[in-house]
């Protein structure tokens, strides 16, 4: 496991800095352009600041949310840039519906060659005053739709031998918090199905991680696109450098 990253600027040992770093070529012969990164959870924040890293590189995006309107507002944001994305609109929460989207996502574009899982709820409220149902629901978005999409995405991904699924973790994981109680326990969740997935697939070509942050996304200190940047890192490390999670902290005083 690496050490705890604490600048923006942080580069693992003996990885390349990022700034000329493109997309490695894919292992079935198919040129860069047809890589193909999933976002799941795409959103204006952290969600988009993926899309915009990994489109920049010359990767198809697929978006996936539930809202149909902001997909389609971020595609055009997206296109302007000129990033090729489409949109999957789903319910990351239903089982079914995230299935279809993923299903849609290889009839329209092939088998995902990353996997980039953001989706979360978090419903206020300490342990006696939190219900069950919204405990349940944060699972369903936070974890289990992580486990969904990653059994989407890793056979052909094992057939490859090459693929990346990486999870936006969360500190309270690590250090929870009574207001977040059902957040707090799907990020606790996540975290270990990232870390089983990470040990099952050893020797495998396929990679999985999480990166964790011990902040709120958008406060000083954690700016989405320079978190982005750290899942951009833990994507193009070099076989064998596998890092299982990289922590997003407060920069130190």
């Amino acid at each position: 496991m690496s050490q705890n990253p604490r600048t923006a600027s942080y580069v693992p040992p003996g990885v390349t800095p990022l700034v000329n770093r493109t997309f490695p070529t894919p292992r079935d012969g198919r040129s860069v352009a047809s890589v193909i990164t999933v976002v799941v959870g795409a959103g204006p924040g952290m969600g988009m600041a993926l899309a915009r890293r990994f489109g920049r590189e010359g990767a198809t995006v697929a978006l996936v949310a539930r809202r149909p309107d902001a997909l389609a507002s971020y595609v055009e944001e997206l296109g302007a840039r000129g990033v090729d994305a489409r949109a999957f609109p789903a319910d990351v929460g239903d089982e079914a519906s995230l299935r279809a989207a993923f299903a849609a996502i290889r009839a329209e574009l092939g088998d995902p060659d990353v996997l980039l899982y953001n989706a979360s709820l978090n419903p206020a409220g300490a342990p006696a005053e939190v219900s069950v149902a919204e405990v349940e629901s944060a699972l369903r978005v936070g974890a289990v739709g992580a486990l969904v999409a990653a059994q989407e995405v890793l056979p052909a991904m094992r057939t490859r031998g090459s693929g990346t699924v990486l999870v936006t973790g969360g500190g309270l994981a690590l250090v929870p918090w009574p207001g977040a109680t059902a957040l707090g326990m799907a990020k606790a969740a996540v975290r270990n199905l990232v870390q089983v997935l990470a040990r099952d697939l050893e020797g495998t070509g396929v990679r999985a991680a999480t990166v964790t942050i011990r902040g709120i996304v958008g406060a000083p200190g954690f700016d989405p696109d320079d978190i982005a940047e750290r899942f951009w890192t833990l994507h193009a490390l070099p076989p064998g450098q596998d890092d299982v999670e990289v922590l997003v902290e407060q920069p130190a005083d």
